[in-house]
């Protein structure tokens, strides 16, 4: 296994918790509308110094040079299974590397291409189903690659696209498939539905339910043939918990609900929230990391231009950058980054997926707020398996890092 050297210091220190801690009263107010739960909180944490969780980094590999098993290009998602093993889709390399629950090396499977078992640059989802079995979507090539817990390449499931394009994956701890799509205009067709849809899958890849139907985010739009690339646009964020309810806000607002697996809001939980507008210096922070990536990728001049002119930006920055269903039923929501406050040196450095702040508030199942837990800088969660949370560190250079944080102070499933 490869660790970063300042492993052994993180092993010791708990992530800092961003607020002051509460006295384990919670001073919100709940009430009952047309059989929807309302809970609005204050802003008081109900963690103590002595009851809040803490985050403890136990597990990191990667490499700048040396072995190629654990260099990495840009991981995707990492699905982790029952045993602990970890399947990381390396989107560059077009392929996944298996490791087992202590980092070390096991296998590749997939590779890129367009034949059986092989991705496109368009796969970017690791998802772990039923039976441990991995599966992988595949855009570009119309497919979900699948294969067995021990690498035996399984038949895949067609992928058609048409005006309803899939965006989003999740698999719940239960090994359950679920995926967002989006409409999208097709040249000399009729406008589609204006709605996302998630969907349900069975371990066959068909379709067995619908969970929700909401309206379409602005994030991305299509306009006159052309991609708008919207940033700080209002956008539709979810996650769904193992019991196939759907944990959904619009951020334009600090406000989300728990929907049942019919799409019937049960709970809707909000918190103060004060709107700022996007400043002259967060737009030129954004459109130099637009121009930047893109003449590093060998783009002209014109075409640079070209990509300039497709990016828009909001008024104002949103309520909230990511939203996780996590452990014992609590919601994670995650700050928008204030890159007005960066320094000159920390804006050399930023990269897209720094949009999103390292603090996340963390309320209980019921919707109250327990308080705000910190990741650490450059940290990309990926998502929740146990009580632990796997994701993607980078280094000042950008290199990536397979990282596992550990959640402490959880209560026990009986406590």
């Amino acid at each position: 296994m490869r660790t970063n050297a300042t492993i052994a210091a993180a092993l010791l220190l708990g992530f800092a918790v961003g607020c002051a801690g509460g006295d384990g009263s919670w001073g919100g107010t709940i009430t009952d509308s047309a059989g929807v739960t309302l809970v609005s909180n204050d802003g008081r944490a109900i963690w103590s110094d002595a009851s809040r969780w803490t985050l403890v980094e136990d597990l990191r590999f990667g490499e700048v040079e040396g072995d190629p098993n654990y260099q990495f290009g840009q991981i995707g998602m990492i699905g982790v299974n029952s045993e602990g093993r970890m399947f990381v889709l390396d989107a560059q390399a077009q392929h996944i590397r298996v490791f087992d629950s202590d980092g070390r090396y096991e296998q590749t499977l997939g590779g890129p291409g367009e034949g059986p078992g092989e991705l496109s640059r368009a796969a970017g989802f690791c998802l772990i189903a039923k039976g441990d079995t991995v599966w992988v979507p595949d855009l570009l090539n119309q497919r979900i690659n699948r294969w067995a817990p021990d690498g035996t390449l399984l038949p895949s499931i067609p992928l058609p696209l048409g005006q309803m394009i899939p965006i989003v994956f999740r698999a719940t701890t239960m090994g359950d498939i679920t995926y967002q799509v989006r409409p999208f205009p097709a040249p000399n067709a009729p406008a589609p539905d204006s709605m996302d849809t998630i969907l349900l899958l069975d371990q066959a890849g068909a379709i067995t339910d619908t969970l929700m139907r909401f309206p379409t985010g602005q994030g991305f739009t299509v306009r006159g043939g052309a991609a708008q690339f919207n940033v700080w646009y209002p956008e539709p964020l979810w996650d769904v918990r193992d019991d196939l309810r759907v944990v959904y806000g619009v951020n334009d607002d600090y406000r989300f609900g728990i929907y049942d697996e019919t799409g019937t809001p049960e709970l809707i939980v909000s918190m103060p929230f004060e709107p700022k507008q996007v400043t002259d210096r967060e737009k030129r922070v954004i459109l130099d990391f637009f121009s930047d990536a893109a003449r590093e990728r060998g783009a002209s001049p014109a075409q640079v231009s070209q990509l300039m002119n497709a990016v828009n930006f909001g008024e104002y920055i949103p309520a909230f950058s990511a939203i996780l269903s996590g452990p014992r039923g609590t919601t994670w929501v995650q700050h928008i980054q204030s890159i007005g406050e960066l320094s000159e040196e920390e804006m050399e450095g930023f990269n897209i997926q720094d949009l999103g702040a390292p603090d996340w508030d963390v309320f209980d199942a019921d919707g109250r707020f327990l308080g705000v837990l910190t990741m650490p800088e450059r940290f990309s969660p990926r998502g929740f398996a146990n009580d632990r949370i796997y994701g993607v560190w980078r280094d000042a250079l950008d290199v990536q890092y397979v990282t596992r944080l550990r959640l402490v102070g959880i209560p026990t499933a009986e406590g």
